[in-house]
């Protein structure tokens, strides 16, 4: 490995976790064989070919880790991984645990030239991508980027069509036999996984993270959401290449014993078919998604199904009356999670109702120490400095998930990272008195019109608590006047257009300033999604950028 993975957390801080048991203190792939060991034959993964149990896994994993050593992939060594959530995905994710590898996942969709970026970026020496998916062929366009890529030693080409030259095929890769294969046996605070966010940068973020704050930090999020001590069974509506997908392989398998459901692609009637035929105790999803099943299953003719255990909702908040609609539909608790790639967490747990949110922003539950903790800086100062009790402030998190650092990004780890570990997340929020975090906004993701700030995320709460509302996107667009003016993207409720007036009466009762009223409006049928599930602002800021102009 030549990528410097380093630790930015104090190391008597990170080895007290697992001295006090809060991590499990063991690498990923001796986590999942004590699983498949003690219950050889429950069912891992359940996909579109059917069901795969832990012995059958574990045995694919096994001799793809072997055909992966033989390519010259050793312990430390980047590896890229593109492929759709499905069988493949995951036996890519235990084979190089099982190296002791550092697994790159990102997901089908992305652009070439994005791949090249993290691929070169985070040096890494292989990438297993997907020969064709839904119409892309991305091993065949990383093969014709590869003299970009001058320490990529090999092209794994996973899944149907036809395996471009130059590229491994996995299939012959995995036939040989893995009787001799011993696994690596990392230190379960080196490096396991690399995250990728957008978030606001000029390229993708990477954040590293090891194997004990997968497993144990963020295991420890998913462990509270458990009830009756029997193994979760997560549909997982985001791809498991997204940061929010991370929870798949090392935290539902590895640490838990679960079973994992994927969709290969999401549509809201595979959703729903899903739902039905195998009764999930947890579905993890994004508000945009929830919105597109809940719509689906109003529809007459939809099968009735075992309610789950809970619906954890991640990317951005589900508004109050969607919440409710999704309780009474699911018939569980939702779970608003407040999340990142970067290393927070904190989220609203099994209250059998919506939890109170009078005030500014949203109630984002209270934080968990075994994941991670959270506290409220003052915005600007060099050294953490806490805000007074109850002030607003920039949230910042350290715990036993927090990643080890950013990848190739001195940068990003001098501007987010405090020299005690701590992450700033650029999100602002507050300390209730009881200890609940309440988040109120983002320090960059403003609307600056004629030098007023505006919060997107504050404007889309108050137009989704509208009863025509179904899902809602605000951004920024160009302005010669203000500099920026606010624009909204609707999906109506069964088809309903709701003209600027209407919504306007609507935030006046709701008691948002006027200056913080959206003066452009575009009706869709559909959001459109980023490759990891989330709505595509880019995309819906074109959008209304080319409706403003050509008005």
């Amino acid at each position: 490995m030549t990528v410097v993975l380093r630790d930015l957390l104090p190391a008597r801080l990170r080895r007290s976790w697992a001295v006090d048991g809060v991590c499990p203190d063991l690498d990923l792939y001796s986590l999942y064989r004590a699983r498949q060991i003690a219950d050889p034959h429950r069912a891992a993964v359940i996909d579109a070919k059917g069901k795969l149990c832990y012995t059958a896994l574990d045995r694919r994993a096994r001799c793809m880790a072997a055909g992966l050593e033989g390519l010259g992939i050793r312990s430390g060594d980047v590896v890229g991984v593109q492929l759709p959530a499905g069988r493949e995905a995951v036996v890519a994710d235990i084979a190089l645990a099982a190296l002791g590898a550092v697994a790159l996942p990102f997901p089908v969709g992305r652009g070439g030239r994005e791949a090249v970026s993290l691929l070169g970026r985070s040096e890494a020496v292989a990438v297993i991508a997907a020969t064709e998916h839904r119409g892309s062929r991305h091993a065949a366009d990383l093969l014709a980027l590869r003299d970009e890529l001058p320490l990529l030693r090999a092209v794994v080409a996973a899944g149907p069509g036809v395996v471009p030259e130059g590229a491994v095929p996995l299939r012959e890769l995995t036939r040989g036999d893995a009787h001799d294969f011993v696994p690596a046996r990392p230190h379960p605070d080196a490096a396991a996984r690399i995250l990728v966010s957008s978030g606001s940068e000029a390229e993708p973020k990477m954040v590293a993270y090891s194997h004990n704050a997968l497993a144990g930090g963020r295991g420890n999020f998913l462990g509270s959401l458990l009830t009756d001590g029997e193994p979760p069974r997560c549909l997982f509506l985001v791809p498991l290449a997204s940061a929010f997908g991370s929870s798949g392989t090392a935290v539902t398998l590895a640490r838990h014993g679960g079973t994992l459901v994927v969709l290969d692609h999401f549509s809201p009637e595979a959703a729903v078919r899903a739902l039905v035929e195998h009764r999930p105790t947890h579905v993890l999803g994004v508000p945009t998604m929830v919105r597109m099943m809940l719509d689906r299953l109003a529809e007459d003719g939809a099968a009735p199904f075992t309610p789950p255990t809970a619906l954890i909702v991640g990317g951005s908040p589900l508004d109050a009356a969607t919440a409710e609609e999704a309780r009474r539909v699911f018939g569980c608790p939702v779970v608003n999670l407040y999340g990142s790639a970067d290393g927070v967490n904190c989220h609203t747990g099994l209250a059998a109702g919506p939890v109170a949110a009078d005030g500014p922003g949203v109630l984002a539950g209270r934080p968990d120490p075994r994941v991670t903790d959270i506290r409220i800086a003052l915005p600007g100062t060099a050294e953490l400095e806490e805000a007074p009790p109850g002030a607003v402030g920039e949230i910042v998190a350290r715990g036993p998930m927090s990643p080890l650092c950013y990848v190739a990004a001195p940068d990003l780890d001098a501007r987010y990272r405090t020299a005690d570990g701590w992450v700033r997340t650029g999100d602002l929020g507050r300390l209730e008195e009881d200890g609940t975090l309440r988040v109120v906004g983002r320090l960059k993701d403003v609307v600056i019109r004629g030098g007023a700030n505006i919060s997107p995320a504050e404007v889309e709460l108050a137009i989704a608590a509208h009863p025509l509302v179904r899902d809602v996107v605000c951004v920024g667009v160009p302005d010669p006047l203000m500099g920026e003016r606010l624009a909204v993207c609707l999906v109506g409720r069964e088809g309903a257009e709701l003209s600027l007036a209407e919504l306007s009466a609507h935030l006046d009762a709701r008691g948002l300033e006027r200056r913080k009223h959206p003066e452009r409006l575009l009706h869709v049928a559909q959001l459109p999604l980023t490759p990891a599930g989330k709505p595509d602002r880019a995309r819906v800021r074109e959008w209304c950028g080319k409706q403003t102009a050509a008005a």
